[in-house]
């Protein structure tokens, strides 16, 4: 009996083992169950075995077939009047109760197939209209109208040269930062040659762009806003650096020489991913680097890749070339014919015929400006970056999705935006400025700038792109304060359809009076 009693319990531990695995073989032959509990206990290894041909089985059946687990097997004749029953309930039955898949009720989110659609309609009905353009005006792209847009006279380049010129307030701005490192330059005196600096900048290319007779309209956007790109960035530059100082000056007693002063090989410049420490960074590869790096924001230890991939380079390099081709192809085919005949309504006062040449304007310059972004922010930011192999890509977030003229304005263009968010709108809220104002002070910067493109190329001083830009403030506040969700995204997206070519038609009908006469 002892002996009996000392068999069973690793017997019971196995037989739950092979109930777990599979169960219905042994219950379906209960006899050799029976059987092995009369059976002295097997080694382990043996037990594995059972216990991964029970798991395993390859002569029994699946439970549901044996019909031991209270199901009955696929062919007995109670499953096989079940399944008569729920056919003539389905053919009794067919509604329930759903909702509609356009309710907002039915959770329903699924529209690539409609986005799909609208995408082939607006397509469709793009080339009905260039179609339309082509049989009335012919062909009107012409190569050699687009170099004379550039240049008046081939032997005379006042745009380049202007912009060569810039290097001039590059080594000025790195000279006295590194006067300023070492003491030769008071802190006083370096902030006030900054300013006379970058204050130049600004007018240095204004002033030459509005007495140079042999400088062209697109020669002068070109050259002022190189300019100004370059005025952000050495802004941005000079300002790191006193932040620099102002560290060092913190921990001067912990600073070795070795730390503070590295070698020259490790800047930015550099193909070696290495540590770069104030004033070390002061050296033209660094400065250069940073010139032609796709970003306002200086930092000293720029994010860097591992190597330059020389497909994705080529892609972005086909991309520039073949969507400028298309840029400059549209606008000569299809912008210019609606501009020049919306002069006269515009000198007509005619308000129906404007609101017409307005809409009808929109469609175009909204494409090209879609087209234009692309260009650049992706195309030409990407291939500089994989270039110089700058690791910071985000050049711009999900604007089009944006429910309000704030968040739009922060997404669009992220270079713009951090360097305002670290050099403009964060100081003046540290020095005791509140938010609004601060937010309307940036807007004012960013009018000044955007008429200070316009407005000098062009030779005439007109407020429509100031006022455009100021106009964001209240649209602002009336889109976040009365529209949400889809509501404040048609806003955004209809001001930027509709406001766009407003200011266009404004300059180029003022252009012609001033310069032609007349709007004929």
């Amino acid at each position: 009996m002892s002996e009996r009693a000392e068999m069973k319990g690793p017997v019971t531990r196995r037989r739950r083992t092979t109930i777990t695995g599979s169960g219905p073989v042994n219950q379906a032959n209960g006899s050799k169950s029976h059987d092995a509990e009369e059976k002295p206990p097997q080694s382990p290894g043996a037990e594995a075995k059972t216990d991964d041909v029970s798991r395993h089985p390859s002569n029994g059946k699946p439970d549901r077939e044996m019909g031991v687990s209270g199901q009955q097997p696929p062919h007995s004749p109670t499953r096989k009047h079940m399944s008569v029953v729920e056919e003539f309930n389905e053919r009794l039955s067919c509604h329930v109760l759903q909702e509609s898949l356009l309710s907002s009720a039915s959770g329903y989110s699924n529209y690539r197939g409609i986005l799909n659609w609208c995408v082939v309609m607006l397509v469709l009905s793009n080339a009905r209209l260039f179609l339309e353009n082509i049989i009335k005006y012919g062909i009107l792209v012409d190569p050699i109208q687009v170099v004379s847009l550039f240049l008046k006279d081939p032997y005379s380049w006042p745009a380049a040269c202007l912009i060569i010129g810039s290097n001039v307030f590059i080594l000025a701005t790195l000279y006295t930062e590194r006067r300023l490192a070492v003491g030769t330059v008071s802190q006083r005196n370096g902030g006030i040659f900054h300013i006379i600096n970058l204050t130049s900048m600004l007018i240095f290319p204004a002033a030459t762009v509005l007495t140079l007779t042999s400088m062209t309209p697109v020669g002068g956007i070109l050259s002022l806003a190189a300019y100004s790109i370059l005025f952000l960035k050495l802004y941005s530059y000079q300002d790191t650096n006193r932040w620099c100082r102002q560290i060092r000056q913190m921990k001067a007693k912990r600073l070795t020489r070795s730390n503070s002063c590295p070698s020259v090989a490790q800047s930015n410049g550099s193909a070696v991913q290495s540590h770069v420490s104030y004033p070390g960074n002061l050296t033209h590869r660094d400065m250069y680097y940073f010139v032609f790096a796709p970003t306002l924001c200086y930092q000293l230890n720029f994010p860097r890749s591992r190597r330059i991939r020389i497909r994705f380079l080529l892609r972005r390099l086909f991309e520039m070339l073949f969507f400028m081709q298309l840029l400059v192809g549209l606008i000569q085919q299809w912008m210019v014919p609606t501009i020049q005949n919306s002069m006269k309504p515009f000198q007509e006062m005619d308000f129906s015929r404007m609101v017409e040449r307005l809409l009808k304007l929109a469609v175009p310059n909204h494409l090209i400006w879609l087209i234009f972004f692309y260009w650049f922010f992706h195309s030409c930011l990407n291939f500089v970056a994989e270039l110089l192999q700058f690791g910071d890509r985000q050049f711009y977030k999900d604007w089009w999705n944006s429910e309000t003229i704030t968040y739009f304005w922060s997404n669009w263009n992220i270079p713009v935006y951090k360097w305002c968010l670290r050099h403009f709108y964060k100081p003046m809220l540290r020095k005791g400025v509140n938010k609004f104002l601060a937010r309307t002070a940036v807007f004012l910067m960013s009018a000044f700038f955007h008429e200070y493109l316009v407005s000098v190329p062009l030779k005439m001083f007109r407020p429509w792109a100031f006022m455009g830009m100021m106009a964001q403030v209240p649209l602002a506040w009336f889109v976040g304060r009365f529209l949400n969700g889809n509501y404040g995204n048609a806003a955004v997206l209809i001001s930027l359809i509709i406001g766009q070519p407003v200011a266009v038609l404004m300059y180029v009908h003022d252009y012609y009076v001033i310069h032609y006469g007349s709007t004929t």
